[in-house]
């Protein structure tokens, strides 16, 4: 139904419930590399549970690698770098939800070259960001509200 796109993951367990989450949200899961751990690691399958080998998973090299294989209309950049709530974007079936790294985010020159791509999850002044993984459910079960019809 959608697509998770996670640049440059670094910490198991964060990836592997983004898995989990993925395997029952109906979402394929898309992993830019480099990666912070060894994607096969026990970190990521204990976080993914039983779920990892239900996952529609698909492996980048890089970011370009990522970009040439997409249609860069169809994505969405989560940032904490914009005003641009999440649910103020029209999501549509086929759509890419795109994340950086626990540590790094996305690129600032990404993020310049589609700013009116960008959209964040408000936040009170005291926090920084959330976590990854909560992050990717928040705004990937906003996309399937939107669509949803009562299956996934």
């Amino acid at each position: 139904m959608f697509n998770i796109v996670l640049f440059n993951p670094q910490i198991p367990p964060n990836t592997g419930n983004i898995g989990r989450l993925c395997v029952n949200a109906g979402a394929t899961l898309h992993i830019v590399k480099p990666i912070g751990f060894d994607i096969s690691e026990k970190a990521v399958k204990r976080a993914g549970l039983d779920y990892w080998d239900k996952l529609d998973l698909k492996i980048y090299e890089n970011i370009e690698e990522f970009f040439n294989s997409v249609d860069i209309n169809r994505c969405y950049f989560a940032t904490t770098k914009t005003n641009k709530p999440y649910f103020d974007v029209k999501f549509k079936k086929g759509d890419y939800i795109i994340f950086g790294s626990e540590t790094k985010g996305i690129d600032e020159e990404i993020l310049n070259k589609y700013k009116e791509k960008c959209i964040t999850i408000p936040m009170t002044k005291e926090g920084r960001s959330l976590n990854l993984a909560v992050s990717c459910g928040i705004i990937l079960y906003e996309a399937i509200r939107q669509n949803f019809r009562g299956t996934l």
